[in-house]
């Protein structure tokens, strides 16, 4: 079925309807490599370097062009934070308040968003707010006055966050407290930062993305410097092939950057910090031959107790923090990190191979902290992510109006949102932080527990989430992270006041 059918298909079915003809789980268009892909498990995980501060609360990184092999055999040129894919991790303590000096030294203009953090609308990484190509430089500001957890950068461009994040534009940001700090947690070697994402290939190795071959990706890049401000209604070149509206998954899963990574590991617990990085694709993870995750934090922090899962479903921009137990297998095991949503390929993630025996001290207590109460909500927002008849991906009926909220939240309250949708849309909401309450009007799912801020709205569905609005005033946005409906114009500014 071509995209442009599905699309018409999706169109005309409801819920039910879609549910009965098997066509829930889908959420991209599959973008093949054109070269022989490596044999999964014969690459270690690697794990990015951890930035260093130039000075106390000072870091510099210089996003520049570089070319790395990813593929065995082969170099692909990847546009990166440091030249690196994925970038540097960013090790941070909460209220410690940094400042990250980003130089651009690519040939495209980038914005940089630190994707759940609480930060002031300077450095949120507004896609209109660009760092010149050719040397450009930004001072990002970071607070940090927020509860540790695991959260992540990535450029955040009007139109292009979708090639540019496939092409190497991310990395891994960790928030530390003194109450995470209490806990017998695995740390060290056994606290594994896992971005997951899935690429295509062309036959020299290189990214293979389907921008219109009417204007080229460089040149078409340049020539956007400014953004739009018309917006895709008045005729606007999308960066992503037609074909490929829905949203790009690739054929290969990299984690950390490498296909189909192998991870040794002791028999003992480990922290795994899972971000889905992906454009599109979304995953359902499991254990195989089997086991458990036990899940301790979410996007926006610790659990207030665990949660233990046979699987776990994550939409581009979500994360989870797990626990596995790997003393449950004998020494000399195999556990594959597989994708039940994927046939083929995309079906494998990773592999841990379970070396040998060593003494554990961690635990997974039973209460894990005092995340934020709930506050009682002033008003109720509904805002409907949908393809429009004229084919344009909208929130409450508009393409992206730069400037022109949608809402108006005061700071320091909470308001309920109701969110619906009539495809897979992973809604993200910059600066505030939310609990899902309701999914269809009944209890959320075990997986949506804790606060969160990227949450899965399925085809079909209502999900309410109360969100607090806590941090800063100014302009912020929420938006579809699928990727390319985000270029596409699916996003909206709210206005803190």
């Amino acid at each position: 079925m071509s995209a442009l059918t599905r699309r018409g298909f999706l169109g005309v079915l409801g819920g039910t309807a879609l549910a009965a003809a098997g066509c829930a789980e889908i959420s991209g268009e599959l973008l093949r490599s054109r070269l022989a892909l490596p044999r999964p498990f014969t690459v270690p995980l690697p794990i990015p370097e951890v930035a260093r501060p130039v000075r106390p609360g000072r870091y510099e990184v210089t996003q520049r062009a570089a070319r790395i092999e990813i593929i065995p055999g082969t170099t692909t040129e990847v546009l990166g934070y440091g030249g690196t894919f994925p970038g540097p991790t960013f090790d941070l303590r909460r209220g410690s308040r940094v400042t990250v000096a980003v130089r651009n030294e690519l040939s495209v203009p980038t914005s940089t968003h630190l994707h759940g953090g609480v930060t002031p609308p300077g450095s949120d990484g507004y896609p209109t707010d660009l760092v010149a190509p050719g040397g450009g430089a930004k001072d990002y500001d970071y607070p940090l006055e927020q509860r540790a957890a695991t959260l992540w950068y990535h450029d955040h461009r009007m139109d292009f966050t979708a090639p540019q994040v496939w092409r190497g534009l991310a990395g891994m940001a960790l928030v530390r407290d003194d109450e995470e700090d209490a806990l017998p947690l695995p740390r060290g070697e056994r606290e594994l930062p896992l971005m997951i994402c899935d690429r295509a290939f062309e036959e020299d190795g290189s990214f293979r993305y389907p921008s219109p071959p009417e204007s080229g990706h460089t040149g078409h890049m340049n020539g956007h410097m400014n953004g739009h401000m018309n917006g895709h209604m008045n005729g606007h070149m999308a960066a992503v092939d037609g074909d490929y509206m829905e949203g790009v998954e690739g054929d290969v899963i990299l984690v950390n950057g490498a296909p189909w990574p192998v991870a040794e590991v002791t028999a003992t617990r480990y922290r795994l910090r899972l971000l889905n990085a992906s454009n599109a694709r979304r995953y359902r993870l499991r254990l195989a031959p089997g086991g458990r995750f036990t899940q301790i934090g979410s996007d926006s922090g610790l659990l207030a107790a665990p949660v233990a899962h046979d699987e776990l479903p994550i939409s581009p921009g979500e994360r989870y923090d797990v626990v596995v137990d790997f003393s449950a297998y004998p020494v000399g095991s195999a556990v594959t990190l597989v994708n039940t949503l994927a046939d083929g390929p995309a079906r494998n993630v990773m592999r841990f191979v379970v070396a040998r025996r060593a003494a554990d001290d961690t635990a997974v207590p039973a209460v894990l902290s005092r995340p934020p109460g709930r506050v009682a909500p002033v008003t109720t927002r509904r805002f409907d992510f949908r393809r429009s008849a004229e084919g344009v991906w909208t929130i409450n009926g508009h393409p992206y109006r730069p400037g022109v909220p949608l809402a108006r939240p005061r700071l320091g309250t909470a308001e309920v949102w109701r969110l619906s949708s009539d495809f897979h849309h992973p809604v993200h909401v910059h600066l505030a932080h939310f609990l899902v309450l309701a999914r269809n009007g009944r209890a959320p799912a075990a997986s949506d527990a804790g606060w969160k801020d990227t949450v899965d709205v399925r085809p079909y569905e209502v999900v309410d989430v109360l969100a607090r609005f806590d941090g800063y005033r100014g302009r912020y946005m929420l938006h579809c992270h699928n990727l390319e409906h985000e270029d596409m114009a699916m996003m909206a500014d709210f206005e803190v006041i």
